[in-house]
């Protein structure tokens, strides 16, 4: 599976341990858990069950046929630890035991990861088992579940979540783009795994908003409704608040004067967001200290649903009577090269951190965010832990990289009280003579093209 070797590798480095493993993999779904468990267990004994939405009764009576089928046995009582004594590997192999969307049995049956833990301390099943639990309810698992295990969550071996993959996966799967191309799909649909498999590089970006977000038949057409639906509830005032943010006011009061919901609720259904992975509280990196609550902004974290909030939701009624060509050139085209310099910003920083593991970097890194004042705006601050800093500026769009852009750096950086040890410049669009010229036999200063990144 692309860009998952990482987590492939430690699923297999895992299952070649001694005696028996408890892991637990979650994730929302569209990060491709599935696709890892499927890859995973090819060539190996397995047991899979997907745990639907169903009463504890009905459960039962699924998981009991499973394993009657599979394995050809009569399941006389229907119990987990029954059942978990009826699994086998038919030799001596490590049997994989996957329980998908486990928190949908727990959540009704209690006594569910009793039988879990009697299975991983071979009091069930007398062979070699590596059990995983696989959920996509991210809440549930961060903070209900340790709270459920108390301290049996030492017997848990290890909790994998799944996130988004980076921008290199990414440029990896659509070897036709150049990173300029990379960049601008970055900019639509993130790292998603499902949602970069639906994509097509021999199509320009254009041709796949059209074709996969803005048409009847779209496989993202509905994907939007289809995270907040499936997660939350009151729709209008989570509708109401992504809006609002993806049209560029992210601090509380402005989201407050926008929506006309209580500061109260605001914060209430903010929290709910960030729990699921939509919206992140950032905040201005200030050489006193790493997160000034006051200073904190929220911004949509998911990319696919920033961009659908900030081009498409706003216009529904064009959305639904415009052809998709229409709308695009309409609605999109005037606004998206402003709109992707946020995520050309994520993409220098993942550069930055990439350059940091193969120790290419001039400090080690230690934190990285970004400086936003009243006036002015720092892209990138790099620190290492003797608070030296490495700066730099992002430019995605308006031509070749000036010295002037590089003065109006230094004038948020005296706003910013923050003096720089090494400069990484970072442009889409090249660098014009007078900045190379000015640059030439500085040690301290890099330019990095995109294009060669």
């Amino acid at each position: 599976m692309a860009g998952r070797k990482q987590e492939i590798q430690y699923l297999e480095q895992m299952y070649q341990k001694s005696g028996n493993q408890l892991l637990i993999l979650y994730g929302r779904k569209e990060n491709g858990g599935r696709q890892l468990v499927r890859d995973f267990c090819r060539n190996k004994k397995f047991f899979y069950y997907y745990a639907p939405d169903i009463s504890p009764q009905y459960q039962k009576q699924r998981m009991q046929k499973e394993i009657s089928d599979r394995y050809q046995v009569a399941v006389s009582e229907a119990s987990y630890d029954t059942f978990f004594k009826r699994i086998k590997s038919g030799d001596g192999s490590k049997l994989v035991v996957v329980i998908d969307e486990f928190h949908r049995i727990q959540k009704k049956e209690p006594q569910f990861l009793e039988s879990i833990l009697k299975l991983k301390g071979k009091k069930l099943y007398p062979g070699p088992v590596m059990i995983l639990l696989c959920s996509t309810s991210i809440p549930w698992t961060e903070q209900e579940l340790p709270q459920i295990l108390g301290n049996s969550m030492k017997k848990v071996d290890g909790i994998t979540k799944l996130r988004e993959l980076g921008f290199l996966d990414l440029v990896r799967q659509f070897p036709r783009y150049s990173v300029r191309e990379s960049v601008e799909v970055y900019g639509v649909i993130g790292g998603v795994p499902e949602y970069m498999k639906g994509w097509e590089d021999q199509r320009d970006i254009r041709c796949n908003i059209c074709t996969h977000i803005l048409s009847e038949r779209g496989f993202l057409r509905r994907k939007a409704e289809e995270i907040i639906r499936s997660q939350l509830r009151e729709l209008s005032v989570y509708h109401t608040i992504l809006e609002v943010l993806a049209s560029g006011r992210h601090k509380l009061n402005d989201i407050y004067q926008a929506t006309g919901f209580s500061r109260a609720k605001i914060s209430v259904y903010l929290k709910n967001l960030m729990e699921f992975d939509v919206v992140e509280k950032v905040y201005s990196f200030e050489t006193g200290g790493w997160q000034n609550a006051q200073k904190g902004l929220y911004q949509i974290k998911d990319t696919f649903l920033n961009f659908w909030f900030k081009f498409v939701y706003p216009h529904l009624s064009e959305f639904y009577q415009m052809e998709p060509e229409e709308f695009y050139d309409r609605f999109i085209a005037g606004e998206l090269e402003s709109y992707l310099k946020r995520y050309f910003v994520n993409v220098c920083m993942e550069y930055l951190e990439l350059q940091d593991m193969v120790g290419r970097l001039p400090l080690k890194l230690h934190k990285m965010g970004t400086w936003i004042g009243k006036k002015g705006h720092i892209d990138i601050i790099a620190q290492n832990s003797v608070r030296e800093n490495l700066i730099s500026l992002c430019n995605w769009s308006g031509g070749a990289m000036t010295f002037t852009m590089c003065q109006q750096l230094f004038q948020s950086m005296e706003q910013a009280k923050i003096t720089a040890n090494y400069y990484y410049l970072f442009s889409a669009r090249g660098f014009d003579e007078e900045l190379v010229k000015v640059v030439e036999g500085d040690d301290r200063i890099l330019l990095v093209d995109m294009n060669r990144m």
